[in-house]
């Protein structure tokens, strides 16, 4: 009798972005977190200089051995995980009102989540033209759904605006304007992933919304 195979961490990709949702919110809180958020902002200023410079570092490891060192993997992974907590707290989603911590590792109670498989080997072909050519057509896709290579801005900006509007005037969070938020931020960080050499997984033409990745 064949015995059933637990499912994959990442089913479907290896890239893992979830969220938990909390429909009642601060009424006014949005309107000053881009005050509160301002320390996070200062320091993810010089990450992502770091995790630029280590991009360049594991260009050349990939191009020459074949693998990403895993201890540039875990900062680069971290950088993109502390990015998606300050933007689910404030203008990427507005997602929460728990103010995110400052740290590069994963926080198990924090209701945001970010994480990426790290490969065993990565091909030293496709690191010479995927983050520039092979991602353009799902560049192009990310930059209407999130501005680019950002968390904010975009149809995900806008629509964390009208769930603040929303806040403002009711005190809850769209269940639908949520879960299609948190599927364009999943959408934009695979092709982040890809475009940034994290994986050779090319990031699927698919929208997949709600707090928890699919199963399949």
């Amino acid at each position: 009798m064949p015995t059933a195979t637990a499912p994959s961490k990442y089913p479907l990709s290896p890239v893992r972005l979830e969220a938990d949702y909390a429909p009642a919110l601060s009424r006014w809180l949005w309107l000053v977190k881009w005050l509160l958020a301002i320390p996070h902002y200062v320091v993810l200023l010089f990450l992502w200089i770091g995790f630029l410079l280590v991009t360049v570092v594991a260009f050349f490891a990939v191009l020459i051995t074949g693998g990403y060192p895993r201890a540039l993997f875990d900062f680069n992974v971290g950088v993109l995980r502390w990015s998606w907590r300050v933007e689910y707290y404030a203008y990427g989603s507005l997602g929460t009102d728990r103010y995110p911590p400052f740290t590069l590792r994963d926080v198990p109670d924090y209701p945001a989540h970010l994480d990426i498989a790290h490969p065993e080997h990565l091909s030293r072909g496709l690191v010479l033209v995927k983050s520039w050519l092979l991602v353009l057509p799902q560049l192009l896709v990310a930059a209407l759904l999130s501005g680019g290579y950002r968390f904010n801005g975009g149809l995900a900006g806008l629509l964390a605006f009208y769930a603040g509007v929303s806040l403002l005037f009711t005190g809850r969070y769209p269940r639908g304007m949520y879960d299609l938020n948190i599927g364009l931020h999943r959408w934009v960080v695979r092709v982040m992933a890809y475009g940034l050499l994290l994986t050779d997984v090319y990031p699927p033409y698919r929208l997949d919304q709600g707090e928890r990745e699919p199963l399949g």
